[in-house]
């Protein structure tokens, strides 16, 4: 079975930088296409930015241009660089496959950001 952990989250200041990792085992690791995903109380998980197997990442609007997201296939890590931290990013942040049958869910890292 598959298995992640989410590291890095904490409390940080509006206009600070947070690195998040995303530990994957139980699968090849280089053939999946990842993403960071976030939930805020109250509101659907959704994708805040994925790195396809070829490289090609893809970012929402909330991030773009703030957000960077990479891995490490020698290390099956997932990471995201979070820059210029708002208080709207303020989440839960979780990793996962891409692909449409999700693994199972690991415990997020929470990401609280004040202005």
């Amino acid at each position: 079975q598959v298995q992640v952990e989410e590291s890095g989250g904490g409390l940080a200041q509006a206009g600070e930088s947070l690195r998040l990792s995303c530990v994957v085992s139980g699968t090849i690791f280089t053939n999946a296409a990842m993403g960071w995903y976030r939930q805020e109380p109250g509101k659907q998980r959704e994708l805040v930015a994925s790195l396809r197997t070829g490289g090609g990442t893809w970012y929402a609007d909330s991030g773009k241009g703030r957000f960077f997201i990479s891995r490490d296939n020698s290390k099956n890590t997932l990471y995201l660089q979070m820059n210029r931290l708002k208080a709207e990013d303020t989440a839960v942040y979780y990793c996962n496959t891409l692909a449409p049958t999700k693994w199972l869910w690991g415990q997020g890292t929470q990401v609280t950001v004040s202005s």
